[in-house]
């Protein structure tokens, strides 16, 4: 052994492991109930709707049949990017909403 080296036998470093990997199972259990929950974005007085999974999945889009009555295409792309953006923010802030109470628990 080389001088001044100390051995770390700290009671706590096991603890903390096992905290670690207790936290790490709480995020996968907590992920695969994100990947359960849905929100759904609306715009234009819902003509377009987008449904999104807690883990950032689009899981449907519906429009309404009048847009295409209408015939403005750039109106539809617009809306449809607003709502998938609106729905993936809703998805994201489900998430950190479920996921942040775990990282004040972090233990450093």
């Amino acid at each position: 052994m080389s001088k001044g080296y100390r051995r770390m036998n700290k009671p706590g470093g096991m603890n903390m492991m096992g905290q670690l990997q207790k936290l790490q199972e709480q995020i996968e259990a907590i992920q695969a109930q994100l990947a359960q929950e849905t929100v759904t974005a609306s715009v234009g007085g819902g003509v377009v709707k987008v449904t999104m999974s807690g883990d950032q999945r689009c899981q449907g889009v519906e429009i309404s049949p009048e847009v295409f009555q209408e015939g403005d295409v750039e109106m539809l792309q617009d809306l449809m990017l607003s709502a998938v953006n609106s729905a993936l923010e809703q998805s994201r802030q489900l998430a950190a909403e479920r996921l942040g109470p775990l990282a004040s628990g972090l233990p450093f």
